[in-house]
């Protein structure tokens, strides 16, 4: 189901009323009435935003010749402002050693991040963005937020800052939990 609603910008815009989720819980209820579908509303939306924002959250990435993870790296080493070993890197993007190894390597044959032997141990790295590097984040970042801003358009800004509210006391609660789980 979809409806009209006017945007600030005054232009006209269909709005569903009903999310696919919706309908997942409905067919459910018919199945299984009585059953608590609520852990599935949450989980369910939280992985069908995922996927919806993954695949167009990273078009100006995509125009860019970065993956999502590139980026994550090359922002990590930015933010972070120093040198960084690739575990380091790994923890702080949530990825694997060896998918953060196979990316830096791709990275530093683009010229994107220098790598240095530590100077007691050679089995350590210490990686840091080139100028080259440097210029492509400082650059990419705001016309990423730009775009990830109009992504997120159609919530109001009081909204969003519950959503993340929200989101945030999610994502501590998982952590703790499944830290502790995986480790």
């Amino acid at each position: 189901m979809r409806r009209t609603a006017r945007r600030t910008d005054g232009r006209r815009v269909r709005v569903a009323t009903e999310d696919i989720v919706a309908g997942v819980l409905r067919q459910w209820q018919q199945v299984h009435p009585g059953l608590d579908t609520g852990p599935m509303a949450v989980i369910g939306r939280l992985n069908r935003c995922a996927a919806l924002l993954q695949q167009a959250a990273d078009a100006p990435l995509r125009r860019a010749g970065l993956t999502r993870p590139e980026f994550d790296i090359l922002g990590t080493l930015r933010r972070m402002d120093r040198e960084l070993t690739p575990g380091r890197v790994a923890r702080e993007t949530f990825a694997s050693g060896a998918a953060v190894t196979k990316r830096v390597r791709q990275l530093e044959e683009r010229g994107l991040i220098a790598r240095r032997p530590d100077e007691r141990d050679r089995r350590v790295a210490h990686l840091s963005l080139t100028d080259e590097g440097r210029e492509t984040i400082d650059r990419l970042l705001p016309e990423q937020l730009r775009y990830e801003a109009a992504l997120l358009d159609g919530i109001g800004d009081a909204r969003q800052e519950e959503l993340s509210a929200a989101l945030s006391e999610l994502l501590v609660v998982l952590e703790g939990r499944l830290g502790s789980l995986m480790e």
